[in-house]
């Protein structure tokens, strides 16, 4: 990246708002809010005014990555495009207690190719706004799901009659569970890890439990 090319370019974009006469480095500096020495001095050492720049570009509704890097907006939007977010609560974690959950509590998005959380579906179309993400905490789904991992959990999936691994928030906290019901209306809550005992909760109770999603998929740890 050359500060030169640059503000050539950046001359081009000024030649069309002034038709009349030829664009000079002081009109550029003008334009970037800058004097014309402060850009003679970035001239020589190569240095980008890369806030100057943003400005410029947003005032006039152009991107700043075809003035710096020659990207067409159509570029980026296709790549953007590629990826899907969705938010990862990094500070609640499942299988280890430690309260319900709020899906207005602090979260960060998580970027995700959408072509692999579509693969985690028969229909190869998922839903990215009812996708969410969580960290497992301890060992009581292993080998399935371990320790730290990141856990993707759709939120419109709540049917447990063929069974699956569910985030439950039970009065003891929240847990990530194989569940399975049951002929009488109960549901047993499974821990892979086979030193642990599963949890039956009768019909009668399951009012005080709520299932929040079954698990889709994870991002594991190397």
């Amino acid at each position: 990246m050359n500060i030169n090319e640059i503000i050539e370019k950046l001359k081009d974009i000024l030649s069309t708002e002034y038709e009349d006469r030829k664009i000079f480095d002081k009109d550029v500096a003008a334009a970037l809010s800058m004097s014309k020495e402060s850009l003679s001095h970035l001239k020589k050492k190569n240095g980008i005014p890369y806030e100057q720049i943003s400005k410029f570009c947003a005032s006039r509704k152009i991107s700043i990555n075809w003035v710096l890097y020659d990207q067409m907006p159509r570029s980026l939007e296709e790549e953007t495009e590629k990826y899907t977010r969705i938010k990862h609560f990094t500070r609640i974690n499942a299988s280890a207690g430690g309260g319900g959950f709020n899906y207005d509590e602090d979260y960060e998005y998580l970027s995700i190719d959408k072509k692999l959380l579509d693969a985690l579906y028969k229909s190869n179309n998922a839903n990215p706004d009812a996708i969410a993400a969580l960290n497992v905490m301890g060992d009581s789904m292993e080998p399935t799901l371990l320790d730290r991992e990141v856990i993707l959990f759709d939120k419109e999936n709540l049917d447990v009659s063929k069974g699956g691994i569910f985030i439950v928030s039970t009065n003891a906290g929240l847990f990530v569970k194989r569940v399975a019901l049951k002929t009488d209306g109960a549901l047993e809550l499974i821990s892979d890890n086979k030193s642990y005992n599963s949890e039956t909760i009768a019909a009668e109770e399951l009012d005080t439990i709520r299932l929040l999603g079954r698990v889709v998929g994870r991002v594991g740890l190397v």
